[in-house]
């Protein structure tokens, strides 16, 4: 089966449809069929540059910035197409070929026009003014950070999108939360999966003095992500003259911000930005982190760094919100998003009795090891193509015109 994946965005940017993506199309490519035949045949389209990437690399082509009649001979040639989140071109186009078409929704785009479901100004969360066609109230929110022109390009550009999307043959979403945001017909849900990093039936080691606990965040550093909660509770704890140190790993926009949050709190002492690592640096950042904290304040689809650092045994503290909450689940602490408080209390718990963060940082592994396998992902896609392929064949030879002598 010839299988083009779209994804907007692509290695060598960093992000977790990217990492996704990528781990999909390498394990489609591996699968064998009782022949020991390549069962699928994979090309990755994208609109990201290789910046002197050499993509030889992959095991399957990746085409960047391909013009619209390219891409057109693409879909035509190709028998099914996975767009990783509902981009409007290959969406349409995919339509006038009559391709089945799987549409992977690891954000919001399909029902938000900022993809987000943050209202603005005061990003608090959207409680879905689109799908209750309260479309002026888009508009203002798009309009609070675009021209007014643009605001409305992109609530206009949401209809035929949302059009589209339906008459996807599957639509898949990363967590439950997400199908029950969604609610589009005939949607299921394909958890994350990555690679076990540990030797079987161990756990993450540590190297940690056991007087000390040291908490991080793994992750872009932007607004929706909350870290000033992290760092409001790490004030809290300061002033009690608790023994901890904080480390944000990652960058982003809101960096300059976090270093003044930093400094008037005076936390220097206890809090440090790595800045973006990767490779053995980001490991060896990690190496004594004994909890990682993820205080998002916008409905998070999933949350591929708290599996990540589940699948290490790493104790997870969350916000209790959208898919990032489904992914803890009860093997991690979690608290009311926002509530720099309420994650000051999760993190004096684990200070007074540190024996949570090996009992709980198991049960993060048994939970990431059930249920977000990258074997499992795999498989998962496997199935949901050949039903949709299937399903299309069926309707074409029921529907179309067949061609042949008579």
């Amino acid at each position: 089966m010839r299988i083009l994946i779209y994804s907007h965005a692509f290695f060598p940017s960093v992000g977790g449809v990217e990492t996704i993506v990528q781990s999909l199309a390498e394990g489609l490519d591996d699968v064998r069929d009782g022949d020991s035949k390549a069962e699928f045949k994979v090309t990755v389209v994208t609109q990201t540059a290789s910046d002197g990437f050499d993509d030889s690399a992959f095991s399957f082509p990746v085409l960047r910035r391909t013009n619209v009649a390219k891409l057109w001979s693409l879909v035509r040639e190709s028998d099914m197409i996975h767009i990783a989140g509902p981009s409007l071109l290959p969406l349409f186009l995919a339509f006038l070929a009559r391709k089945p078409v799987v549409v992977e929704h690891h954000g919001y785009q399909a029902i938000c026009p900022n993809g987000l479901l943050t209202y603005q100004p005061g990003r608090t969360i959207c409680p879905g003014h689109f799908q209750e066609r309260r479309y002026r109230q888009c508009w203002r929110c798009q309009n609070c950070e675009l021209s007014p022109y643009r605001a409305l390009l992109n609530l206009l550009l949401m209809f035929p999108r949302s059009w589209l999307v339906r008459r996807a043959a599957k639509n898949l979403t990363i967590t439950r939360h997400v199908l029950e945001r969604h609610k589009l017909p005939g949607a299921e849900v394909v958890y994350y999966g990555i690679e076990d990093p540990l030797p079987k039936g161990s756990l993450c080691p540590t190297t940690n003095p056991p007087e000390r606990i040291l908490f991080a965040f793994v992750g872009r550093l932007v607004p929706e992500k909350g870290i000033p909660v992290l760092l409001e509770a790490a004030g809290q704890l300061l002033s009690e003259q608790e023994i901890f140190e904080v480390r944000l790993v990652g960058d982003g926009p809101e960096r300059t911000r976090l270093e003044g949050i930093i400094r008037r709190h005076k936390l220097e002492s206890h809090v440090r930005i790595t800045g973006y690592l990767t490779g053995p640096a980001l490991v060896d950042a990690l190496r004594d982190v004994r909890v990682v904290v993820m205080p998002s304040v916008w409905e998070e689809t999933a949350g591929l760094a708290a599996i990540e650092q589940m699948m290490r045994g790493r104790l997870v503290i969350a916000s209790d919100i959208g898919g990032l909450s489904e992914v803890v689940g009860s093997a991690g602490l979690r608290f009311t998003p926002g509530d720099a408080t309420a994650l000051a209390e999760c993190m004096r718990r684990v200070l007074h009795h540190p024996a949570l963060v090996d009992e709980m940082g198991s049960e993060a592994r048994v939970r990431a090891l059930s249920l977000f396998t990258r074997p499992r992902m795999i498989d998962e896609h496997r199935n949901v193509y050949r039903r949709a392929f299937d399903s299309a064949a069926t309707w074409a030879k029921q529907n179309l015109p067949q061609t042949g002598t008579h």
